[in-house]
């Protein structure tokens, strides 16, 4: 049984836990406590994420969802395809789904005979560009990026973010 104190204190952490807790805390009421992506990690990635592309001459569309798959921030540049904007999100969700970057997941259903039914799932999106945000061995997001030039562009802009922001943010 939980005291009211304890309550108090688990209420307490849970509103100042950082972004990046450990992986997936048990309280003695079993409620778990899991790290996840926070709105200001989000904007840091996309802002990385875009200043990757323009880098590169290059512009784009960038989601970031968090855990559960839930868009938390996306950006967008001028001029882009208002699909793009679409697929970064689902690029993300696939990635995060899935928990490998989309453009494996792509290769590994054009080259498996058993995984090359996974095209019909109309939440995933073959394409590269999404990249799962991991802490430790834990997913905790992803980030998509659509609309710089190609999976194999889309997918860097997406890297350069990560290794510039989550070292950072740890």
């Amino acid at each position: 049984m939980i005291t009211t104190a304890r309550r108090s204190l688990l209420a307490l952490a849970l509103c100042v836990a950082p972004a990046f807790a450990a992986p997936a805390l048990t309280t003695d009421s079993g409620v778990a406590q899991r790290a996840d992506v926070s709105l200001a990690l989000a904007n840091q990635l996309l802002d990385a994420t875009l200043a990757a592309c323009h880098a590169d001459g290059r512009t784009a569309v960038a989601a970031v969802v968090d855990r559960g798959g839930n868009l938390v921030a996306l950006q967008r540049d001028d001029n882009i395809g208002p699909h793009n904007t679409v697929a970064a999100q689902r690029k993300a969700f696939t990635s995060l789904s899935t928990k490998t970057t989309s453009r494996e997941l792509s290769n590994i259903a054009r080259n498996n005979p058993e995984s090359e039914n996974l095209n019909t799932l109309d939440e995933l999106l073959l394409l590269g560009g999404g990249v799962p945000l991991k802490v430790g061995d834990q997913v905790i997001g992803a980030i998509g990026v659509a609309g710089a030039g190609g999976a194999a562009i889309d997918e860097g802009c997406a890297l350069q973010a990560i290794d510039s922001v989550l070292p950072k943010a740890l």
